[in-house]
């Protein structure tokens, strides 16, 4: 059988997993050690070096999952991140950076590049010809997120590669918002994948990991980097991560078809302003997000009218639970003004397109018609009690 031929549930399932040599067990036994031998050994394992059995055997799957030839597990998705980012950038250096970014992203690039000697600008918008617009002589970099946290914004893989291979820069990309089920950027050109594992590859709200996925070249740099930053992922760790990851297909497929069915709903209720979400056909990259996403997603985000208080309708949810995270099984909303952009200032918020009144939303597994439900009595209790204020 061709690797290259499986289905996503089969690798999701197969691929990566630790043999079980002496009891024949069908899940991967977990190798705790933190001493291992080192005479007479082929490999030197180490925690810190991200070669244990269950690194190595996890790292195998994630390749496998974003078509890399090698991947890398971190402690978190900004341990993913930032590693990735410091291999190949050093002092003198300059990154383009997605106008349209994750807070914590944001946040290391305007706190701590400087430190490094390494300078940054941020795109006007995230079409190819606004990333053309940053690119500088000493350039070596451009990051993207696709699509972006909150406002779902779609980026052109395909053209910001090309662009980036012309004038031999590399690209990096934050895929946690698609997951590999939905997106796989190396296909597109894109050289580093990077994940915040925590979302959609862990998908219980009980892990929090990164990803860092390319070539044997570039891991090989990214692994240099990582055993001096020290940003591993304990062993019991990564053995509930391959759990997770053996469903995340189906997780995925369910939360892509919940969040397409509420952005249909959301659109029709006159107490949503807009709603962001790649899967309708009136968001303006919907045609860009077709041609290179195989789902659209479980994320979306909305923001509601005047007349209902964001922090109000959340303590009327009865069954979606506001919370910090995302992509779990559960349904969770958010308001990024006070969570994931929170470190932002108000004025670059409002560059973004991040306004007080947005809600971003993580859809889970549950009967669609409980969660449409939920919303519909949130709202009407939160209009209720103004009108009675």
């Amino acid at each position: 059988m061709n690797p290259e031929k499986k289905g996503i549930n089969t690798i999701c399932t197969h691929e990566g997993g630790v043999e079980d040599v002496l009891f024949k067990g069908a899940t991967s036994p977990i190798y705790t050690s933190t001493s291992y031998a080192f005479e007479d050994v082929d490999v030197k394992r180490y925690p810190r070096y991200f070669n244990t059995p269950n690194q190595e055997a996890l790292g195998k799957k994630l390749a496998a999952l974003e078509h890399a030839e090698q991947a890398m597990i971190f402690g978190s998705g900004m341990a993913a991140i930032s590693t990735a980012l410091l291999t190949f950038l050093q002092a003198g250096d300059h990154v383009v950076f997605q106008q349209t970014l994750y807070g914590g992203t944001y946040n290391l690039a305007v706190t701590q590049l400087e430190r490094f000697g390494i300078s940054y600008s941020f795109t006007t918008g995230w079409q190819v010809m606004d990333f053309e617009r940053e690119l500088k002589d000493n350039t070596k970099l451009i990051y993207v997120e696709t699509p972006s946290n909150p406002l779902l914004t779609i980026t052109d893989l395909a053209g910001v590669s090309k662009l980036a291979k012309s004038k031999g820069i590399m690209t990096m990309i934050d895929n946690t918002f698609a997951s590999p089920i939905n997106q796989n950027p190396i296909d597109f050109g894109i050289d580093v994948v990077c994940h915040s594992a925590t979302k959609y590859m862990g998908g219980h709200s009980d892990i929090c990991a990164g990803v860092v996925a390319s070539s044997k070249e570039n891991m090989e740099r990214v692994y240099q980097t990582a055993i001096c930053f020290g940003g591993s992922l304990s062993d019991y760790t990564v053995w509930l991560l391959e759990r997770s990851l053996k469903t995340m297909g189906l997780r995925v497929k369910e939360q892509n078809a919940n969040a397409a069915q509420m952005a249909a709903y959301l659109m029709e209720n006159p107490d949503i302003l807009n709603v962001h979400y790649p899967g309708l056909e009136s968001h303006p990259d919907h045609l860009l997000a077709k041609s290179q996403m195989n789902g659209f997603g479980g994320m979306l985000s909305f923001e509601l009218s005047d007349e209902v208080d964001v922090s109000q309708f959340f303590k009327q949810l009865k069954l979606i639970k506001p919370s910090m995270s995302l992509a779990g099984l559960e349904s969770t909303v958010s308001a990024p003004v006070t969570t994931s952009h929170a470190l932002m200032s108000p004025e670059d918020r409002q560059k973004q397109g991040i306004r007080d009144s947005l809600v971003r939303f993580s859809l889970g597994i549950e009967n669609i018609e409980d969660l449409t439900g939920d919303i519909e009595q949130a709202i009407k209790e939160v209009k209720s009690m103004q009108v009675h204020a």
